[in-house]
């Protein structure tokens, strides 16, 4: 029986194209010997910029062309209307035909979306697709969503968006029964919007293990497996985090380059610095999940070099293995079924 796991990569997508997606493609074929992956993109280019990988990796290779490039500034509509041979849409389009069990893009964030959610469409219960990543906390990590697919969404929306990301953390983490957040500006019943408010009553009320609202300094103390909210809400926490991130990284580089004693103390502290940096080291978490659709898409992000990339892959085919979308699709099913029989 064959056990490999076949994922179809956007060869050309993200900011530098095939100078990180072919790296990544090696890194990611060393590490899991069971992959195959299909490159999507100008084959004649694809072609020559394989020639050096060792035999036994480019066995597991294949390559499958694709005339059209989606742009990282192209708008979604123009994309979606006007490249029907990108290596975008080619690489979505063999996860729905059957001839990958995932693709992994880190093409125009909007563009890939609205592709993926017209050619695999929704699962059933599922009104709107989300875009989940995890970040690290003190205990492990957090799966967030929605993280900008879905900038007003209402209370049904957050609750599908609760049991996309438990069912996410139970398959990839190994959890039982994932706890469930509410991102929220107070931790008492009586703060947050409508909708919010409305959320936390369903998930209350449902079989998911919800513990209830969560502030945004909460999100690093764990404590929570899951963290659901609005995408806007989300995009611009993540957008917060990364910043404050980068912040704190430029004043460590200062501080210890002001004089000769503050460079002996860098010296010093390299083995911390390498360990603290390793753990928070964005490229490990590289990678979103779009949940919610009848096959499985990841985002890589358009900056991210062929460490990161390779990282984005190995989610892509974590959750193959683990039937993420079915296992979604079931999980909703069992909990508006029982919710309706209330």
């Amino acid at each position: 029986m064959d056990r490999m796991t076949i994922v179809s990569l956007d060869a050309m997508g993200g900011d530098a194209g095939p100078d990180v997606t072919i790296p990544a493609a090696e890194i990611a074929l060393e590490a899991n010997p069971d992959l195959k992956l299909i490159l999507v993109g100008d084959q004649e280019l694809l072609t020559k910029r394989i020639a050096d990988l060792k035999p036994a990796l480019a066995e597991r290779v294949s390559i499958r062309h694709a005339s059209q490039k989606v742009e990282m500034d192209e708008s979604p509509s123009s994309a979606l209307r006007g490249k029907k041979d990108s290596s975008m849409r080619v690489a979505i389009n063999l996860v729905k035909e059957g001839e990958a069990g995932a693709c992994v893009s880190a093409g125009n964030t909007g563009a890939l979306m609205a592709t993926a959610r017209f050619v695999l469409k929704t699962l059933p219960g599922i009104d709107r697709p989300a875009i989940c990543t995890s970040i690290p906390s003190v205990e492990g990590h957090n799966h967030i969503l929605d993280l900008g697919a879905n900038v007003d969404s209402s209370s049904d929306h957050l609750f599908q968006f609760a049991v996309m990301g438990s069912v996410l953390a139970s398959a990839v983490d190994n959890i039982e029964s994932p706890r469930v957040a509410l991102l929220n500006i107070g931790e008492e019943e009586i703060k947050g919007n409508d909708q919010v408010k409305r959320a936390a009553s369903i998930l209350a009320a449902s079989e998911l293990n919800y513990i209830g609202y969560i502030e945004g300094d909460q999100v690093f103390k764990g404590g929570s497996d899951v963290v659901v909210c609005d995408g806007f809400v989300g995009n611009v926490m993540l957008k917060t985090t990364e910043g404050v991130a980068k912040m704190i990284s430029h004043f460590m580089k200062e501080a210890f380059m002001r004089g000769p004693l503050s460079k002996l103390a860098a010296v010093i502290a390299m083995p911390v610095l390498k360990s603290f940096r390793k753990r928070i080291d964005p490229r490990r978490y590289n990678g979103a999940s779009l949940l919610g659709l009848r096959g499985i898409v990841v985002k890589s992000h358009g900056g991210a070099d062929a460490f990161s990339f390779a990282n984005a892959i190995k989610i892509a085919t974590l959750e193959v293995s683990k039937s993420v979308p079915e296992r979604i699709h079931s999980e909703l099913e069992t909990l508006l079924t029982r919710r309706e029989a209330v």
